[in-house]
């Protein structure tokens, strides 16, 4: 765990900006970066010990943020709705403006995506696997070019930068699986691609919590670029069987050629370069149905990391 350091935060108010950004502060001087539109979202991040900072990356204007920051976790982003221009423009040109404003920077992470990636069929995905035109094709072709921009502007001044390419988050914040969670409480199909197993490896907060601090320890010249993911690996038909034994209610699956291909990562290079997870999957979809419905009583027993 980083200590007594000055760390910029963007995304803050995200659910992997803001758990990141809580368990830094502990110990450090976090600036939380974020839109900030509201009084709320102020006294979120204040009340966390986190101190806020309006800053809305699609202007492009860095002249409120200072540059000394020991170490840069780089989450927000444009999802895309707005068209191709404006996503690439701010996903991907004023990363690279962040990255070089940040350049005294010790560790910068800049947040990717595992849906860049062309689908291989029924194996896991490794880094030096090709993009391809996936569902949400402005979001990922702007992450594409992010990392171009990013990866050059990070060798040619040479500042320790780590990529990491999330595949699929989830906790008390939400994520696919809890997506998916209310699609079963609320009885409603869950739309998944006909090339069965839908093989994912989700990971928990706690476990991307830790991964995302050691992201930015380890930041180097030329960058790292690392699949970012959970240990383990589970179908979603796996795991919703498995909310659904939990909440006593079968899932409804519905396969079409029109869902996202599976995101199956492979994970042997962040085992080596940031570790291994710890909280078992079963045990996480528990804490997160536990943690975003505390009015339902759960069938069976924790599994208390067994499978």
């Amino acid at each position: 765990m980083l200590e007594d350091q000055k760390i910029l935060v963007t995304g803050a108010t995200g659910k992997i900006g803001f758990p990141i950004a809580r368990a830094l502060a502990a110990n450090n001087e976090v600036w939380g970066a974020a839109r900030l539109r509201g009084a709320a979202e102020r006294e979120r991040l204040a009340g966390a010990g986190i101190r806020p900072l309006p800053l809305d990356l699609s202007s492009g204007d860095l002249s409120s943020l200072p540059d000394d920051f020991g170490y840069v976790f780089h989450a927000a982003v444009d999802p895309g709705l707005h068209g191709w221009r404006q996503c690439v423009t701010t996903n991907a040109h004023n990363s690279g403006e962040l990255l070089y404003h940040c350049r005294r920077a010790r560790g910068f992470v800049f947040c990717s995506t595992g849906s860049i990636y062309a689908y291989q069929g029924q194996r896991p995905l490794t880094e030096s696997d090709p993009p391809g035109v996936p569902l949400r094709a402005n979001y990922s072709f702007s992450k594409v070019a992010a990392e171009s921009v990013c990866s050059w502007i990070a060798t040619h001044f040479r500042i320790p930068l780590t990529i990491i390419r999330i595949c699929s988050t989830y906790g008390p914040l939400g994520g696919a699986p809890a997506d998916r969670l209310e699609a079963i409480l609320q009885r409603r199909p869950i739309r998944l691609h006909p090339d069965q197993p839908n093989n994912y490896n989700p990971i928990y907060e706690d476990d991307y919590v830790a991964l995302g601090i050691r992201a930015m320890e380890v930041a180097a010249t030329p960058p790292v670029v690392v699949n970012w993911a959970g240990s383990e690996t589970v179908s979603i038909e796996e795991y919703c069987t498995y909310m659904g034994e939990l909440l006593g209610i079968e899932p409804i699956f519905e396969y079409t050629p029109e869902a996202h291909t599976p995101l199956w990562p492979d994970v042997s290079r962040m085992h080596e370069v940031l570790g291994r997870t710890r909280v078992h999957w079963r045990d996480g979809m528990r804490r997160m149905i536990e943690a975003r419905h505390p009015e339902l009583e759960l069938k069976g027993e924790p599994c208390n990391g067994k499978g």
